[in-house]
């Protein structure tokens, strides 16, 4: 090598991962475990909502899951960093994502953190994936879901891959989160890839 060549410098990713009131919190808290697998920096925001369903649905405590992210911040703390353009990441998971918190994100209502950090994502054209959790979906949702898709985000519904021959709930969360985590450029070992028959 040529002493005179300029060194690369390599950044880690870091990745925001918010989670919001709808149905399955599991998924961002195995966002967060294989994040931290994979030695990417987190930043997490929780909703309200979020922070109740986590309690009912998994039985652990906002501090619990705080510990699983590299920095955490209060849906209410509209002044941290990761509301600023400025700071750089290299996008957004909302896991799981509401319908109010994808309208929000969708008509540009940045009224707390969680969508403020979303906002930020796609006015900077950075990767937003809101694993969206409803059903059925009513006009106002779909419209909602096009206006996001329109402005760059990326609905990811998280729908069981069953020919990758799951056998417990986990399974199917793994593959679903290793699935969005690949579109950042992820890899993890819970990745299933269809060989074909």
């Amino acid at each position: 090598m040529c002493e005179n060549a300029p060194k690369v410098i390599k950044f880690m990713k870091k990745i925001i991962v918010g989670i919001s009131g709808a149905s399955g919190s599991i998924y961002g808290v195995r966002l967060l475990q294989m994040l931290r697998e994979a030695g990417v920096e987190t930043h997490l925001v929780v909703s309200h909502a979020g922070i109740m369903n986590m309690d009912y649905e998994l039985g652990m405590d906002v501090k619990s899951v705080n510990n699983l992210a590299d920095y955490h911040y209060k849906e209410k703390e509209i002044w941290e960093k990761i509301a600023s353009g400025s700071f750089k990441t290299d996008g957004m998971i909302i896991a799981p994502c509401s319908v109010k918190t994808l309208s929000a994100v969708a008509n540009g209502y940045c009224d707390n953190l969680l969508s403020r950090a979303a906002d930020v994502c796609l006015k900077e054209r950075r990767r937003l994936s809101l694993l969206l959790r409803e059903t059925p979906l009513s006009l106002v949702h779909i419209e909602n879901m096009r206006k996001l898709t329109q402005a760059g985000g990326i609905i990811e519904l998280p729908v069981p891959a069953f020919y990758s021959k799951p056998k417990t709930i986990n399974d199917i969360v793994d593959e679903t989160c290793a699935k969005v985590l690949d579109g950042f450029g992820i890899e993890t070992k819970h990745r299933f890839e269809w060989k074909g028959f």
